[in-house]
């Protein structure tokens, strides 16, 4: 007992941060966050990523053939 005061109390904090949306000074926060223009930087993240298509010819193993191997050391 004695919770329902402590229960009102969050449920009126509750409704307070759901239903109030203070205006945003968008320009400070742009500055907060260090960016120069909201459309600064590419539209796609993976744009900087490296190649890693030479990696994979060389290091393409076939699981086929390890496969064939096991099985003609398990029939001897």
């Amino acid at each position: 007992m004695g919770r329902g005061r402590a229960k009102a109390k969050q449920i009126k904090v509750a409704r307070k941060l759901k239903y109030y949306s203070p205006d945003t000074d968008l320009n400070r926060l742009q500055q907060e966050l260090g960016s120069e223009s909201p459309t600064s930087g590419s539209s796609d993240p993976y744009d900087d990523e490296p190649d890693y298509s030479d990696y994979a010819d060389k290091y393409n193993v076939d699981d086929d053939d390890e496969e064939e191997d096991d099985d003609a050391q398990r029939e001897s």
